[in-house]
This record gives structure tokens, sequence and C-alpha cells, in this order.
């Protein structure tokens, strides 16, 4: 018996994994049918995915905690809206823990964080931000949060890097929307995550905190700017 329920978990956890998944996928395509502030039914996606609402439950539960909804007691989740506040407020936090974490890993990494630095970096360096058919890569999303998380990993501390982690998460949706709103067409990502590595490698945390601070800065200072030339805040209909 008790193997049966083991074997019913595992199953229903791999069902919440694969609704997660395609959630997730579909939140993050701006060309999508889930626009900011979009409801999501949990009857619907039940009939949908031929699952229970528990697990669909599950799944959006886990997307909330991502930062890419948001749970309502009465109104159930939707999509998030695009908030100065909120993008203003997550980019400083993000910006002062990953600053204290890089700074503890370029002081405490050892040669194998080293490694990691260099390997997740030559992955991220390799791996294009678009496929053939124009469509964004998400294999490209997956190298650049491993090198994110090499980078701090040296730090020496497991809960600063899994709160690092999440508000990198969470600042996913913010991202997505830069990059198809904002047209910062001068910046050069790339060369920036080569000089991360750089810096990460020699040992130099003033330098490396500066730039981190101005890699995470950039995205919501242009966003936030290009939301209030066009109104694009939580709550006004152009934000639909």
């Amino acid at each position: 018996m008790p193997a049966q329920r083991t074997s019913a978990e595992r199953s229903g956890s791999t069902r919440t994994e694969e609704v997660f998944d395609a959630l997730r996928a579909e939140l993050l395509d701006l060309n999508g049918s889930y626009h900011p502030g979009a409801r999501l039914k949990l009857a619907e996606l039940t009939q949908r995915f031929g699952v229970s609402q528990s697990v669909v439950r599950e799944a959006l539960t886990r997307l909330a905690e991502q930062g890419l909804l948001v749970a309502n007691p009465q109104r159930g989740f939707s999509v998030r809206e695009l908030s100065v506040a909120d993008l203003a407020d997550l980019a400083q936090v993000r910006v002062q823990l990953e600053s204290l974490a890089f700074g503890q890993a370029v002081r405490n990494g050892d040669v194998a964080w080293e490694t990691a630095v260099v390997a997740t970096h030559h992955t991220l360096e390799r791996t294009p931000t678009v496929l053939p058919d124009g469509q964004f890569n998400e294999g490209w999303s997956v190298a650049h949060r491993a090198f994110h998380q090499a980078l701090l990993a040296g730090c020496g501390s497991p809960r600063l890097e899994a709160i690092a982690a999440g508000l990198r998460d969470s600042a996913e949706l913010y991202r997505r929307w830069y990059w198809a709103l904002a047209e910062d067409y001068t910046r050069n990502i790339p060369a920036e995550h080569t000089r991360l590595r750089d810096l990460a490698i020699s040992r130099d945390a003033d330098a490396g905190i500066a730039l981190l601070t101005e890699h995470i800065e950039r995205a919501p200072r242009q966003l936030i700017a290009y939301s209030e030339r066009h109104d694009l805040t939580a709550g006004h209909p152009s934000a639909r």
C-alpha cells in the first residue's frame, strides 16, 4: 500500500511539472494569449490538461512564487502586471543581495567555483538567443540562469544563493518585456557576461560588483522609462 501511494505521489509530481513547464512557457511568450492582468481559471486549466485541480493549483502556486503570477484570495491567479514600484524594488533588492553574494564568492570561491564559472559562461556564449525560426531560444534562458548561479555559488551560503535565484526568477517576466519593448540596441549583453566572468576569475570584487549592479539595473531602468513614456503601468488599459 505505501508503495502505491509513493507511485501516485510521483505521478502527481510529474504532472505538476508538466503543467508548470507548459504554463511557464506560455506566460513568458509575449506573443501568446496571456496578457498582463489576465486571469487563469482553475476549471479551464484542469479540463485542458486533464489533471486534478490540486495539480493545477500547485503549478500556479509555483508560478506565483517565481513572480509570473499574482495570487489573490478572492480572484485566484492572474498574470503579473507591469508595476514600476515593484520593478524598482526588485532591482534594488537584487543588487543588494547579489553584490553581497558575489563579493563573498570572490573571497571564498575555490578552483571548482572558478571552473564552474568558466564552464557555464562557455555554454552561455555558445547558446544562441534566437532560434532559426525567429523564436526566442528558451535554452539561452537556462544557460543564462546557470551562469549567474555559478557566479554566486562560491559565496558559501546556500540560503543566500537560493534567495538570489528566487529574485532572479521573479525578474524573468520583466526581462522579457524589456527585450520586447525597450529597444536598447546599444547594449552588448554577451560582452557584459564575458567581463563578469573575467572579473570573477581575477578576484576583482569592486569592479565585479560595479558591473553586476549595472547589469541588473539597466533593464529595469530602460523598461521603467519606456513604461512612463507609453503609460504602461499596472491598471492602465494600454497595459493589457
